[in-house]
Parts: C-alpha cells; sequence; structure tokens
C-alpha cells in the first residue's frame, strides 16, 4: 500500500515537472497591402508555423475564405481594437499542442499559386499554452502586385518582313495580390499606377515603352515600335507613387 502512494506521488510530480500538451488555437492572415485579405479566391496564402528552438513544424496549410468587406478595411476611420475581419474573412487556423511557453515563427508565402509574385513576410511570437490567438489573430501585411505580360507571348518568334506596320503590343494584367480589380477611377485607381516596359534588344536597353489602362479592368496596354532583328526581353514593372506597392513580369521573344 505504501509503495502504491509513492508510486502515484512520483507519477504526479512527473506530471506536474513535464506539464501535460495543451491546444492552443492560433489564426494566421495575410493581408495585401493597401488592399484586402489574401483567401480562397487568389489561391490563399501558404503559411508555416514552427518551433524557433528546433525547426519542428507545428502546423501548415493555406489561408481560406473570403478577402473582407472593402468598405471596412479601405473606407471606415478604425480606432484602437476595432476588428478589420469577421468569420468569413480568409485565414489559416491551426491548434497547437505545447506543454510550455513557445517560441514560434509564422512564415506566409502570397499569394502562393502565383509564383512570380508570392512575397514571403514572417514574425516571431510565444505561445502560452491554452491561450489563444484567435478572431482577429496574427496579420502579416503582403507588399506588391501580381502582374502578368500576356503580350507577346514568352519565346514568341516574329518574322520582321511579314511585321507590315513593325510593331508590337505589350499586353499586361494588373491586379492587387489579394485579387482586387485595378481600373481607371475605381477603389484601386490605374491613374496613380506608374506601369512601363523595359526594353533590351541582345542584351543592351532599347527602350522605354509606357502602358496605359484600357477599357477592361486589370489590362494595360502599350505599343512597341520595332525597326531591327535580334534576341528582344521585355521587363514590365507597376509602380503606386503612392502606396509604393510594386510589380514585376520579364519574358523574352525573337525578331528575325
Amino acid at each position: 500500500m505504501k509503495s502504491s502512494r509513492i508510486f502515484l506521488f512520483i507519477s504526479l510530480s512527473l506530471l506536474s515537472f513535464c506539464g501535460i500538451a495543451q491546444p492552443t488555437k492560433l489564426v494566421i492572415r495575410a493581408k495585401a497591402k493597401d488592399a484586402k485579405f489574401i483567401g480562397t479566391g487568389i489561391g490563399g496564402a501558404y503559411v508555416i508555423v514552427k518551433n524557433e528552438l528546433t525547426g519542428e513544424i507545428l502546423a501548415k496549410g493555406l489561408t481560406t475564405g473570403a478577402s473582407g468587406n472593402t468598405d471596412l478595411i479601405l473606407k471606415t476611420p478604425h480606432k484602437r481594437n476595432d476588428r478589420l475581419t469577421d468569420d468569413k474573412t480568409a485565414k489559416f487556423e491551426a491548434s497547437v499542442n505545447i506543454q510550455e511557453p513557445t517560441f514560434v515563427s509564422v512564415e506566409v508565402i502570397a499569394p502562393v499559386n502565383r509564383k512570380s509574385s508570392a512575397i514571403k513576410a514572417s514574425t516571431q511570437l510565444w505561445l502560452i499554452p491554452g491561450k489563444d490567438i484567435d478572431e482577429e489573430g496574427i496579420v502579416l501585411d503582403i507588399p506588391g502586385f501580381i502582374l502578368d505580360i500576356l503580350e507577346p507571348q514568352t519565346h514568341r518568334i516574329m518574322l520582321l518582313e511579314k511585321m507590315a506596320d513593325k510593331k508590337v503590343k505589350i499586353k499586361i494584367n494588373l491586379t492587387m495580390l489579394c485579387g482586387c480589380a485595378i481600373t481607371k477611377g475605381g477603389v484601386w485607381d490605374s491613374e496613380q499606377i506608374e506601369v512601363k516596359a523595359i526594353v533590351k534588344k541582345d542584351g543592351v536597353k532599347y527602350k522605354d515603352v509606357a502602358l496605359g489602362i484600357t477599357s477592361v479592368d486589370n489590362i494595360f496596354e502599350g505599343i512597341l515600335d520595332m525597326n531591327a532583328i535580334g534576341m528582344y526581353e521585355i521587363q514590365v514593372y507597376g509602380y503606386d507613387k503612392i502606396t509604393k506597392n510594386t510589380g514585376v513580369d520579364k519574358i523574352n521573344f525573337v525578331i528575325q
């Protein structure tokens, strides 16, 4: 009987010393700079939560949900502790089992399905067993644009002698990282965004071409005048003169 009590005492002491793992909720969100949250509509943000000391991955997955309320996020004055999100706003939610306060790193890659535009952001924090970090959670701000060159196509080969007007259209699609549309005079106004193509011929700077918004949301176009055969490279950038958001895409094509 005495030995049983001793064994029970030792067991309870060990449990007390080692601690019992407790599920702890952690909510992570990725928000496009000057825009809304990155969710299902654009493919989500990929989240990795690691134990900073050991490198162990504690949780990983995609943010899912809607991009949020435009009026609330961008048009409403906010006071301290006001929430920008609700239950439908895109998030990644994990339940992490920890026995003691644990220092973690949180890494977000967004938007994960747009490799040429995906930005990596990270932060660190302490998780306390049983003390949830939920509701708004941890919000990482992601700068940039999604910029895709639509014309000319990658490695397109054109014959100069068959180009009657000796012109090449440069056409791009430009959106916010959350997928929100850029339009003339809209919430995301094309008038404050400089879009320009930097053209090289045979590795040497050839000329710059300004691109302007068309009647179609997100679509910018410009015309490149050609006069010589060669290997061409087009690098197009978008630069918001107010928010300082940037985006870039690059392709190569051939005139022969």
